[in-house]
C-alpha cells in the first residue's frame, strides 16, 4: 500500500514512523529540508521538499498512484487544498486530512465529494478532549478507551505499594470481583509487555489493562482504586482549543478554575464560557495557586502547547497540594520520564490522533484502533466476516485460533452482547473482536486471520 503523509511535524514524522515499521511504502512530503534530512535518517521512507498542495509536488510525491493521501500539515487550508488536488488531479482513492478550525467541521455538508472531497476527518483537540474527559470519570486511571461506540471498554490502572493489586495472581482477581465479567488484557513490567496468565502475579509499578463492559467498567475501578473519590474540583492551566473544549464540557457538572496567561483570550474565555472561573495569569506562579486554593483542587490539567511550562505548572500544583496532575505533552520522549513521578497522568496528544488514522490504513476491516504504552502496543477492534470456509475466524473458538505471537483476544461485542473471551466461545459472522498487539510487527499476520477467502464470494 502506498501511502503519501503530507507535513513532517509531531504528527506527520510519529505517523511515518508507525507506517514504516509495517513495510508500507510511505512518502512524506515537507518543506523544511533539514526535517526531512532527519526523518530520512531514521526511517526507511521516501521525502519530497516543497509546498504540500502544489500539484507539480503532489506528482513527485506519487500521488498518480497512491492508495491514500494523510495531510497533517499546521495549515488546515493547505490540508484542504490538498486533498481537493488529489482528487480533481489524481483521484486518489481515500484521503485524510486534520482540521483543526471547529468552523470548518460545523457547516454541514461542506466535506463531501461535491464541495470538499475529504473522505476521513480528524480533529485532534476534540480527539484528546474525548480522551482527558474517560479519563476524568475514572480518577485512578492512566487509559480508559472506547470500543464498539462505547459497548466495551479498555482501562489502565498502575499497581500501587500496598494498593489493591499489588501481589496478587490474576486468578485471585476473580474472587475479587466475583459479579463482574472482566479480563486482565495486557500487562507492562518496566516497559516490557507480559502475556497474563492466571498465576502471574502483579507487581508494584505494573500498568495493567483490564476490558469490561461498560456497564462493568465502573465496578471494576470502584474495587480497584480503593479509596480514590470522584472528582469534583478542577484547575485547567491553558484556556487554548482544548482547555477550552474541556471546560464547556465539564463546567455544568463540576466546579471548574482556568488559567490563561494572555488577556485578550481571557475576554473571549470569559465571554464563550458560562459557569468556569476565568483567571489571568501564569500556572508556574505558586502565589497564583495557592490563591486558588490548590491544596483543595482534585485534579490540575495543564494543557498549553508549552511541554516545559506544563511540565513545571503541574509539578508545582502536585507540590503545593493537588490531589492528582494530567499533563498534555507533544513531545513522545518526554512522556515515559515524567509520568509516575510527581505528574500522575501524560498524554501524548500525537498518539491520540495517531490512533485515529491507523484505522484507515489497515487492510482488516478495522473499527477501531487504541496504541497501547505511547505506540509500543495496540489494541485493536476489528470486524470477522465470511463463513467457517472462508474466514479463519468465523465457526471457530477462540481457543482453535492460531493467533501469532504476543497477541490476545480480549473481547467479543455481539450487536448489543457484550463477551469477554473464554476458550469455549465460538466466533460468528460480523463479530467486532477486540485484539491485543504487543508486538506491532505481528500486525500484518493479524490482519491475513481476517480476510476472507475467494470462496466467500
Amino acid at each position: 500500500m502506498k501511502i503519501i503523509i503530507l507535513g513532517g511535524g509531531k504528527v506527520g514524522g510519529t505517523l511515518a514512523e508507525e507506517l514504516s515499521s509495517e513495510k508500507f511504502d510511505i512518502t512524506l512530503v515537507d518543506s523544511d529540508p533539514d526535517r526531512l534530512h532527519g526523518l530520512r535518517e531514521r526511517l526507511d521512507i521516501q521525502t519530497v521538499e516543497g509546498h504540500a498542495s502544489h500539484p507539480d509536488v503532489l506528482r513527485r510525491a506519487g500521488a498518480e498512484d497512491a492508495d491514500i493521501l494523510v495531510a497533517v500539515t499546521s495549515s488546515d487550508e493547505v490540508n484542504m487544498v490538498a486533498c481537493q488536488v488529489s482528487f480533481s488531479m489524481f483521484r486518489t482513492p481515500t484521503k485524510i486530512a486534520r482540521i483543526r478550525a471547529s468552523a470548518y467541521s460545523t457547516r454541514a455538508g461542506f466535506f463531501s465529494r461535491e464541495h470538499m472531497p475529504i473522505d476521513v476527518l480528524i480533529h485532534p483537540e476534540q480527539v484528546v478532549t474525548d480522551h482527558i474527559e474517560r479519563l476524568l470519570q475514572h480518577p485512578g486511571a492512566l487509559q480508559v478507551l472506547d470500543f464498539a461506540q462505547g459497548r466495551m471498554q479498555l482501562v489502565a490502572v498502575k499497581v500501587y505499594p500496598n494498593g489493591p493489586l499489588a501481589g496478587k495472581a490474576i486468578s485471585a482477581l476473580r474472587e475479587q470481583l466475583p459479579k463482574v465479567d472482566t479480563r486482565v488484557a495486557a500487562i507492562f513490567r518496566r516497559d516490557r509487555p507480559i502475556m497474563p496468565q492466571g498465576d502471574t502475579v502483579l507487581e508494584v509499578d505494573d500498568e495493567v489493562f483490564f476490558l469490561a463492559g461498560r456497564r462493568d467498567i465502573g465496578a471494576v475501578m470502584s474495587e480497584l482504586r480503593g479509596h480514590e473519590k470522584p472528582y469534583k474540583r478542577i484547575m485547567i492551566a491553558g484556556g487554548g482549543n482544548i482547555g477550552e473544549r474541556l471546560a464547556r464540557t465539564l463546567e455544568r457538572r463540576l466546579n471548574v478554575k482556568l488559567i490563561e496567561f494572555h488577556a485578550a483570550r481571557c475576554q473571549v474565555l470569559s465571554g464563550t464560557l458560562d459557569r468556569t472561573v476565568v483567571l489571568h495569569g501564569d500556572a508556574t506562579d505558586s502565589d497564583l495557586l495557592l490563591e486558588e486554593n490548590i491544596e483543595n483542587t482534585d485534579i490540575f490539567c495543564a494543557l498549553t502547547n508549552d511541554d516545559e511550562a506544563n511540565i513545571m505548572s503541574s509539578m508545582l500544583a502536585k507540590r503545593l497540594g493537588a490531589r492528582k496532575v494530567l499533563t498534555l505533552i507533544g513531545k513522545p520522549a518526554y512522556v515515559d520520564l515524567v509520568q509516575g513521578g510527581l505528574i500522575d497522568v501524560a498524554i501524548s496528544p500525537q498518539q491520540a490522533t495517531i490512533s485515529e488514522l491507523l484505522v484507515h490504513v489497515r487492510k482488516a476491516d478495522i473499527a477501531r484502533i487504541h496504541s497501547l504504552r505511547r505506540g509500543a502496543a495496540e489494541a485493536i477492534e476489528a470486524v470477522a466476516h465470511g463463513d467457517a470456509r472462508s474466514s479463519q475466524m468465523v465457526g471457530r473458538t477462540l481457543d482453535e485460533i492460531a493467533l501469532p505471537k504476543g497477541t490476545t483476544i480480549g473481547g467479543i461485542v455481539r450487536g448489543e452482547e457484550v463477551l469477554i473471551a473464554h476458550d469455549h466461545l465460538v466466533v460468528e459472522p460480523n463479530d467486532h473482536l477486540i485484539l491485543f498487539v504487543t508486538d506491532k510487527r505481528r500486525i500484518p499476520e493479524v490482519e491475513r486471520l481476517f480476510q476472507v477467502s475467494v470462496h466467500f464470494f
